[in-house]
């Protein structure tokens, strides 16, 4: 089978997002598939690009780079700008490359332009994958206002559920919400997963500022979204609290690092770092006393799959997360780390202080997170999975 990914984000473990499409498609190659990539030059990975559309084989899998840079950092406009190019540069590569089925992963939602001229013009089904609910979760944080833009979204949003084939939510939650608008879609859901052989091998640790399970650490995006203030707030209790000798450690990018490294001068036990290839961050997750996804409170982000999540419990770490929706239930319901408030941190202080004088209680969630993990979302089962969710579709269509 002959594969093409629209994803703009690709990165591989030497750089410091996501590995999802990475891993899957990896797995797919070395099971005889072909793959080919096509994504953007995005800050976070470690794929670059030497020309206007550069091709790279990595690890077998073809990857077309379009040198459009994707950044969090830029403003709504131009990001949403280079969301267009982006999309629109990958029409020329729908049309010219040779594959038997596409997937589009969004968001944002651009990204089925290309992949709905794929399937009307190639004839190929279509599988939408679903990271995040677009346009949805950009109108409920308030970046998307205007209300023509908003209908147009949902109108095309329509569009695409009913030309996908399968639609891919990574979360039961997100899988709700889809069906509930559109009944009838066809879905798969396919969370995102952990790489255990790199999560759960002991790799050394050392830092001059942290102590083995003297710390919480937090990866990933620092911005309102991720509810970072929150750490902020937590870090300045503890120092209340006489407990300098917990820290809170985030590594990561976005809109309030600065903010945050700047009130961390005055904060012993507030520590910022810059984010780090996948590969280093390994032991910084391994020797945490928890590990934190502090989300704002709405709904939308009820249904959010974070991959730091997955892989804090391949590394045998309790989780201290702040949803209400299906990770809520399943922290709970498997012992795996606790739901606190996402707009008071005196609950997330009290976990962490539990955690840290019941030295078997860490112990206990962490090795239930190991054994959850590799049941549920280990990457080789949830690979074979989406292959085959693939190949049903291409069965289907050569049927017809």
């Amino acid at each position: 089978m002959r594969i093409l990914y629209l994803y703009q984000y690709f990165t591989t473990p030497k750089g410091s997002y996501s590995t999802r499409v990475y891993e899957f498609t990896k797995e797919w190659v070395e099971r005889g598939h072909q793959v080919q990539v096509v994504t953007a030059r995005y800050y976070k990975s470690d794929i670059t690009a030497n020309k206007f559309i550069d091709h790279k084989n990595i690890d077998g899998i073809d990857v077309y780079v379009i040198n459009i840079c994707i950044n969090n950092k830029h403003r709504i406009p131009k990001r949403i700008l280079n969301f267009l190019l982006y999309s629109f540069v990958s029409i020329y590569l729908v049309l010219k490359l040779k594959y038997d089925i596409i997937i589009a992963s969004s968001g944002p939602i651009t990204i089925g332009i290309p992949a709905l001229l794929g399937k009307w013009i190639k004839k190929k089904p279509l599988v939408f994958e679903v990271r995040d609910l677009w346009p949805e979760a950009p109108i409920e944080l308030g970046v998307i206002k205007n209300k023509l833009i908003i209908k147009i979204s949902y109108w095309f949003e329509k569009l695409l559920y009913k030309n996908a084939a399968l639609v891919i939510p990574l979360s039961p939650g997100m899988e709700k919400n889809i069906l509930n608008r559109f009944p009838g879609t066809k879905t798969l859901t396919i969370p995102n997963q952990a790489n255990l052989s790199l999560f759960a091998s002991k790799k050394n640790f050392f830092d001059d500022y942290l102590q083995p399970r003297k710390y919480v650490i937090y990866t990933g995006n620092i911005g309102q979204v991720n509810n970072s203030e929150l750490l902020y707030k937590a870090a300045k209790a503890l120092k209340n609290l006489g407990r300098n000798d917990i820290k809170i450690l985030l590594i990561g990018e976005g809109q309030d690092k600065e903010k945050l490294k700047t009130l961390a001068r005055n904060l012993p036990n507030l520590i910022v770092k810059d984010p780090m290839p996948k590969k280093d961050l390994v032991p910084y997750v391994q020797n945490a006393l928890a590990s934190v996804v502090p989300l704002m409170d709405l709904p939308v982000l009820n249904t959010s799959s974070p991959n730091k999540l997955f892989e804090s419990l391949a590394a045998g770490v309790p989780v201290i997360q702040t949803t209400t929706g299906w990770i809520k239930e399943m922290v709970e319901s498997n012992n795996l780390g606790f739901t606190v408030s996402a707009q008071d941190e005196t609950e997330l202080v009290q976990k962490i202080l539990l955690l840290d004088q019941n030295p078997d209680l860490w112990k206990t969630m962490g090795n239930s997170a190991r054994k959850y993990v590799k049941n549920h979302f280990d990457k080789s089962y949830l690979a074979k999975k989406y292959l085959d969710g693939l190949l049903e579709i291409i069965q289907n269509t050569q049927r017809k």
